[in-house]
């Protein structure tokens, strides 16, 4: 979807009076979004999904970028306190249940969000997973509300053009061999015979958090 689509179609959800928000974990290649989007409304919300458990690096990058893009981003944090997030050996839940914690600090949050605001723009894109690749430029989610995937058909080489192009930071992980930057305790660095997303919990038979599985309407 090239930059004029895109902004037709947040052109048309402003004009509908919808309510837009977007999520970014600020790897990246989610820059390339986040740029788009400062360059047709810098005042669409930008959620960051604040598990508790980011490196500092991603922190601080994220800040950066609010700032050098002029973005408003929002920190979007779990309601249940991480005393609380624990099985039943006492240990935090990333270390023997990782989808319930994935649940509690990233999905449950995002579907409460959802519950106020109409258009969810997810920047997914269909080359980074089976899951990605089957999914729809606009698609229904919880309540009512509408995923707008602009990115869908974006690849590698794509993202790294426009990132050259407009000369876009890295975060400065990815230097260190880290390309697919998660939480702290689930993200590994990427050896050469790995796919990108194959350094997301690692050795764990899982490679989403649920916000792209869980949070769609299943449709028949």
């Amino acid at each position: 979807m090239s930059f004029e689509e895109i902004k037709k179609h947040i052109t048309r959800y402003r004009d509908e009076g919808k309510a837009l928000f977007t999520t970014s974990s600020f790897q990246s290649h989610s820059l390339v979004l986040l740029h788009i989007l400062s360059r047709i409304d810098p005042k669409i919300p930008v959620v960051f999904i604040n598990t508790g458990y980011h490196f500092p690096e991603t922190v601080r990058f994220k800040d950066e970028i609010a700032q050098s893009f002029g973005l408003e981003v929002v920190d979007l944090k779990s309601d249940v306190p991480k005393f609380m997030q624990r099985g039943q050996d006492g240990r935090l839940l990333f270390t023997s249940d990782p989808d319930h914690c994935c649940y509690l600090n990233k999905t449950q949050p995002v579907d409460s969000l959802l519950l106020r605001h109409d258009v969810w723009i997810n920047g997914v894109r269909g080359d980074q997973s089976a899951v990605r690749k089957a999914m729809k430029v606009e698609q229904p989610a919880p309540h009512g509300s509408i995923r707008f995937h602009p990115m869908l058909d974006w690849n590698a080489k794509m993202i790294y053009g426009y990132q050259k192009e407009y000369n876009l930071p890295k975060h400065p992980l990815e230097s260190n061999g880290y390309l697919s930057i998660g939480c702290e305790p689930c993200t590994r660095k990427v050896d050469p015979d790995m796919m990108e997303r194959e350094a997301r919990w690692y050795g764990m038979n899982k490679v989403e958090c649920g916000l792209h599985t869980d949070l769609v309407e299943k449709q028949s």
